[in-house]
């Protein structure tokens, strides 16, 4: 029978899962208390939450979402960054962290249902922010448009022009 204790943890697990776009798996093992509330606060501001999880807990929390691929990266001690915002800046910062202490390391990302190994992660990291990413979407759209635009408002004016060249000319040869 499991306490209450435990089966608070799994809710609470399960509430983590439900609110992220994903997770970045870790193993913390030779990280201090400061470095690791460093983490968890730039984590923080790039839009995702750090919290040390007990695997067999996790496993129980995400029992009907678990994709099975992720199984063998639940071994060993187990820090789960829970994304709410812009993936690749969740990335960025873990990445950079990492580099920065050379302490511990990335086990998994998981997107919805597909597991990444952790290279996948370095390369999310490389990715812009999504802002940038919708901007460069935005102007890609925006140039044909603005092209067209350009090209009918250039025929308008021609052809406006010539009618004018007309009136003129015809104005001319009645005086």
């Amino acid at each position: 029978m499991p306490s209450a204790k435990k089966v608070a943890q799994v809710e609470q697990i399960r509430q983590w899962l439900a609110q992220s776009r994903g997770q970045i798996l870790t193993d913390y093992r030779g990280l201090n208390v400061r470095e690791i509330t460093d983490l968890r606060r730039q984590l923080r501001q790039a839009g995702a939450e750090l919290h040390v999880v007990k695997n067999r807990l996790y496993r129980r929390a995400a029992e009907d979402t678990l994709p099975p691929e992720l199984e063998p990266y639940l071994e060993g001690p187990t820090a789960v960054a829970f994304i709410r915002g812009d993936e690749a800046a969740a990335a960025k910062v873990l990445v950079d962290f990492i580099k920065q202490v050379r302490k511990t390391e990335v086990k998994a990302l998981v997107l919805g249902q597909r597991v990444y190994p952790a290279s996948a992660v370095e390369e999310l990291a490389k990715l812009p922010p999504r802002e940038v990413m919708l901007a460069q979407l935005i102007g890609a759209l925006q140039s044909p448009i603005s092209g067209l635009v350009g090209t009918l408002s250039e025929l308008i004016g021609q052809f406006v022009r010539t009618l004018q060249a007309v009136a003129d000319k015809k104005a001319q040869t009645q005086t």
